[in-house]
Order: structure tokens, then C-alpha cells, then sequence
């Protein structure tokens, strides 16, 4: 259905990034100037979307209603692309987030250019965020304002914690869950340490270690308004606590759904609701609504909710 491309940015020459487009439908609708772009997390690449993007495909052509032009990618070092070339070999650290967003925008006006036959200051984009993508978008946003219509958040990352802290000090005493002990909490911590920590490095050399300066409040900075000076849309989707603190559970971190329930879940359904405070418009912001039977990777656990408020979003934007 989409088509697989290449792209070496005329900044970064010496690297390609892989993406993937599906022209808008009809060519001349209502949304012929509009691009979904679809922003990853950290571990599941732009192939984790494919399944909801059919179902939206799919369901709006049996409504017989429009589709903007659709656009996935993976960032350096990332699914099918190269690794960034200024990025130090030797180094288990590389580009930060304010990287990333100076690429991002590089590549949406090549990629408009190369795939769409467009320009981007004629398009309007829609992103649609998970996990750590939804960060990049706020901080795209706060960089090239008047661009962005719509955002799509599905389980932001909480850009303002190390996530270590969030678990009580073992060594400091203190009441615990029932049946949870202190070795438990230690080996949540650590675990929660060694995969989450923003200093921990990953095969993107995606460097996380200031992202918390860069976003210190979930509900701060607003959104700038997008095309035509128009407030921008905001859904904000959160994971279901059960199912998420099932999966630390029975994943590879072996986390108890005690310790998730306790110290985990509340504060992020808290980050959520403070996530609404983006919108400048209190009536174009849906507030966060769960995915049920979803983990953190909602497009991977739930192709047709995420489908299902996509379509909500472009009926609005409609």
C-alpha cells in the first residue's frame, strides 16, 4: 500500500533515511495539502504503524471520505536508516532532540518536495506521536510555528523524569504495597535504571540526557497555533494501567504490577492530564482517553483505536 523511499538529506549527504508515503485520496480533496506524519518512539520503528494505517485507509474509503497524504520515517539509526553521520563513532552518545527536530523539518521539506510534488509551507501536518515522538513534536511545534494542525499523542514519554526517581529510596524507610519487599523495589529501580534512565544509550544514539531541561512541564509550553493562525486540535491518548503494569510484569523486566500500580501508573496518568494544558483552545483538546487492552506501544497493541481516533481528528480538522 505505501510506497518504501530513500532520502539523503541535502544537509546530511552522506546518509539516507528509509520512509514511506501513500498519496492523499482523492488527489484533489479537502485534504490535499494535509500530511500525517507519524512519529516513532524510541524502539518500534515506522513498520509499527502500517497496521493502523490500513485500518484508517480502510475505513475511510468504505465511508467514502477523504485521506490526507500519509508519511512514516525512521530517524538516524533507526529501522531501515543510515546512522547519523555527525554523530561521534566512538562516542555512545550522539544527537539530542534539538538534532532530531532540526532534521525533521529538513526532511519534511525534501520529502514534500521528492514524494508529495509539494512544497511545505503548503501543507498543513498532523503528527501522529508515541512515546518519545510526542515530545519531538512539542518541541518541532515551539521551533516552526503556524505548521502544525493537529496532534495525535499516544502515551507520551514523560519528557521531565529520569523515571528511577519516581520509585521510592530502598535504603529510606517506608511502607511498601502489600506483599511487595524492599528487594523487590531495589530490583524495579535498577531495572527501571539500566532501560529507561535518559543516560542510558540506545542503537539510535538518540542522547535523552536533556530532554528534561528542554521540557520541564508537561502542560507548558503551548502549542503555537498552526496553519492560518488557527489553534491547533490535541487528542491525548494514555496506555491502560492494567495492561501496561501486566507487561512489566511478564516482560523482560519482571517489574510486579504492585510496584507499576503504585509508583508508576499515577504519575503518568497525572502527566496526561497535564497535557491538556497544551491546547490553547480548551474545545479543540480531547482529554486523555485510555486505550484499553493497550501497553506503551499503542499502535503496536491497538491498530484499530488508533485508527478509530485518527479518524475522529480528521473528521475535526474536516
Amino acid at each position: 500500500m505505501m510506497q518504501s523511499r530513500a532520502l539523503a538529506l541535502s544537509t546530511k549527504p552522506g546518509a539516507r533515511l528509509r520512509y514511506s508515503t501513500l498519496p492523499a485520496s482523492p488527489e484533489h480533496g479537502p485534504f490535499s495539502t494535509t500530511v500525517l506524519v507519524f512519529l516513532n518512539g524510541l524502539l518500534l520503528p515506522r513498520s509499527s504503524w502500517i497496521a493502523a494505517i490500513e485500518t484508517l485507509v480502510a475505513t475511510r474509503s468504505r465511508q467514502q471520505r477523504p485521506v490526507p497524504h500519509l508519511l512514516t520515517y525512521d530517524r538516524y539509526g533507526q529501522g531501515d536508516s543510515d546512522p547519523d553521520p555527525a554523530d561521534d563513532p566512538r562516542s555512545l552518545y550522539g544527537h539530542d532532540a534539538s538534532a532530531v527536530v532540526t532534521d525533521l523539518h529538513r526532511f519534511l521539506v525534501e520529502a514534500c518536495h521528492a514524494a508529495l510534488a509539494a512544497t511545505l509551507d503548503d501543507m498543513s501536518v498532523v503528527f501522529v506521536a508515541n512515546s518519545i515522538g510526542c515530545p519531538l513534536a512539542r518541541l518541532y511545534a515551539a521551533e516552526h510555528p503556524g505548521r502544525v494542525a493537529a496532534y495525535l499523542f499516544l502515551d507520551s514519554m514523560m519528557a521531565n523524569t529520569d523515571f528511577v526517581s519516581l520509585f521510592p529510596d530502598p535504603d529510606v524507610p517506608a511502607s511498601l504495597p502489600a506483599g511487595i519487599t524492599v528487594d523487590d523495589l531495589r530490583k524495579a529501580r535498577e531495572g527501571y535504571r539500566r532501560m529507561f534512565h535518559p543516560t542510558v544509550p540506545n542503537p539510535e544514539h538518540f542522547d535523552r540526557r536533556n530532554l528534561p531541561a528542554l521540557l520541564p512541564e508537561a502542560g507548558r509550553p503551548q502549542l503555537p497555533a498552526g496553519p492560518k493562525s488557527e489553534d491547533p486540535y490535541l487528542i491525548i491518548v494514555g496506555h491502560d494501567p492494567d495492561e501496561f503494569a501486566e507487561q512489566g510484569e511478564t516482560g523482560s523486566l519482571h517489574v510486579p504490577k504492585a510496584l507499576t500500580n503504585a509508583y508508576i501508573n499515577p504519575p503518568w496518568q497525572a502527566y496526561n492530564n497535564e497535557l491538556v494544558q497544551l491546547a490553547p483552545d480548551d474545545g479543540r483538546v480531547k482529554r486523555p482517553v485510555i486505550a484499553d487492552k493497550c501497553g506503551h506501544f499503542i499502535q503496536r497493541d491497538g491498530p484499530e483505536f488508533v485508527a478509530e481516533q485518527l479518524g475522529e481528528l480528521l473528521d475535526r480538522l474536516g
